[in-house]
């Protein structure tokens, strides 16, 4: 082939468009249009929310993820890498606990806090406030196993077909419920003090 018959060559409409295609740096595109079945494909970017079979999604850091009602909880248990007061970093052993209570690192963020709350005089409030806390968190749990351990049915199949009631008798119910009720009441006042 001479040089002649190679500048005579007529170039065909896809093969200029697809060199305006690499130009342009969309190695995606097509060169051709073509007849029958074309599925629809929506382009989504950073931030965008859509549904799609049922599900609901989204692009976080150029990766396509689904929502779930979970997310909100995942993200409170989440710790950071660096404490958002500070900008330090969260690898004290108290950390994770200082963060989920005050939203902060321990050292030096929660440790300057309460040292602002003992200037101020605010400290045995503060103290006060987060004992009664632990305190009430602790008989909502005690209640809580009281109630699933009186409320429970255990009753047992044997092998020789025998049914055995394992249940915890009224009386043993009743005295567990006095107790509970005098141990919240011995409790309560302390919170209250």
């Amino acid at each position: 082939m001479s040089n002649e018959s190679l500048l005579k060559k007529e170039f065909k409409q896809s093969d200029v468009q697809r060199v305006r295609n690499l130009v342009n740096k969309d190695f995606t595109a097509s060169t051709k249009q073509q007849s029958g079945y074309q599925k629809v494909s929506e382009r989504h970017k950073e931030g965008d929310i859509w549904e799609e079979n049922g599900k609901k999604w989204t692009i976080k850091n150029g990766i396509k993820q689904n929502i779930t009602k979970l997310d909100s909880a995942k993200k409170a248990l989440q710790l950071p890498l660096r404490c958002p007061k500070c900008g330090g970093p969260m690898e004290h052993w108290l950390a994770k606990k200082m963060y989920k209570i005050h939203g902060f690192c321990f050292d030096p963020c929660t440790v300057e806090y309460e040292a602002d709350l003992r200037k101020a005089g605010l400290y045995e409030q503060y103290e006060k406030r987060m004992m009664q806390g632990n305190m009430k968190a602790f008989l909502g749990d005690m209640e809580q196993w009281a109630m699933e351990f009186i409320n429970q049915n255990d009753t047992f199949v044997t092998e020789q077909g025998e049914i055995e009631d394992w249940n915890v008798n009224d009386t043993r119910k009743k005295q567990l419920l006095e107790n509970l009720k005098s141990y919240k009441d011995h409790l309560s006042e302390h919170i209250e003090k």
